[in-house]
């Protein structure tokens, strides 16, 4: 188990293997794009129409994750994929066939957008799930290969955390002594203006900083051409998460290169996934780029954090 250090602003393991790009001369940007994007083209596994908005995790010295493939039927699945560096991936061609006690959500419909946290001795998966609307769905591996499905987190609907089955949504905070039975609710944040107008939703897995809890969330603007998907940076209270104490107005990330601005959901960028290395604070961010490619950016956990109190916006 990770612990706290007085010298070391990130709180969290070394990740020796960490995949990283040095920034760009003469770039000032919060964060930057890996110069060989995306690392995961649309048609990796023969029964990919796109592969996006996935999740990665350190694991055993290498790397792996759960990955949205949408199929050439256009059904949202959720598959496992293994690296050796975080960059190069083998995806499975086959999606995950959970195993599950409980009747009555045998049935898979759909899966989507996935999150992948470490808690004590597994991996706890989270993503969209089908049942009667969509929902948060939740389930534990140890080895990414048998995956044992709980109950769903929240009753529809709700999709990546977001309350509501409106266009538009909030970040809440809730609480559980089981991972069965949650409550203590909390609004946290909703949205603001310009590129977080019409609605907001959090990213990865927020990380923990000797000055708080880094979370990076994704923002929606409804443009004259539709959506806008971007991404920014807030930083919440330690003990107490839904209080936020600093949220950066501008964004650190938007659609500009041609990959997030071309694909099947044109103008979209949509993290899913950060890994630290925590002795460095260095980031390597995956996300998701016109609901078709997976990308890669880096950034500095430290940069991040001022970068939300020097353009703090509450």
């Amino acid at each position: 188990m990770s612990k706290r250090s007085s010298k070391q602003f990130v709180v969290g393991d070394a990740i020796p293997n960490l995949p990283w790009e040095d920034r760009p001369e003469g770039c000032s940007e919060p964060l930057w794009r890996y110069s060989a994007n995306p690392i995961i083209p649309r048609d990796l596994i023969p029964s990919s129409n796109s592969i996006f908005n996935s999740a990665v995790v350190p694991y055993k010295g290498k790397f792996a994750g759960v990955f949205r493939c949408d199929d050439r039927r256009r059904h949202m699945q959720l598959h496992t994929g293994r690296s050796e560096d975080g960059v190069s991936w083998q995806i499975e061609n086959e999606p995950i066939k959970f195993t599950c006690n409980i009747p009555e959500l045998k049935e898979f419909g759909y899966g989507y957008d996935p999150r992948v946290c470490w808690i004590e001795d597994r991996y706890y998966v989270q993503w969209c799930n089908s049942y009667h609307g969509p929902t948060i769905g939740l389930a534990w591996t140890k080895d990414f290969r048998t995956y044992h499905q709980l109950e769903n987190a929240y009753l529809p609907y709700n999709r990546n955390g977001v309350r509501g089955h409106t266009p538009f949504g909030d970040i809440f905070c809730s609480q559980s002594p089981d991972l069965t039975y949650w409550g203590k609710h909390r609004f946290v944040m909703g949205t603001r203006g310009g590129w977080q107008s019409t609605k907001v939703g959090p990213g990865p897995v927020p990380i923990e900083t000797a000055q708080g809890w880094l979370m990076i969330y994704h923002g929606v603007l409804t443009s004259c051409n539709g959506f806008v998907y971007a991404a920014g940076v807030a930083l919440l209270d330690l003990d107490e998460p839904w209080k936020v104490v600093a949220r950066g107005g501008s964004y650190i990330i938007a659609p500009w290169m041609q990959y997030e601005c071309v694909g099947d959901v044109p103008n979209v960028v949509f993290p899913c996934a950060a890994l630290c290395d925590a002795p460095t604070g260095r980031l390597a961010i995956y996300y998701g780029a016109a609901d078709t490619v997976v990308c890669l950016a880096f950034a500095y956990a430290q940069e991040l954090v001022e970068f939300a109190r020097e353009h703090n916006e509450m």
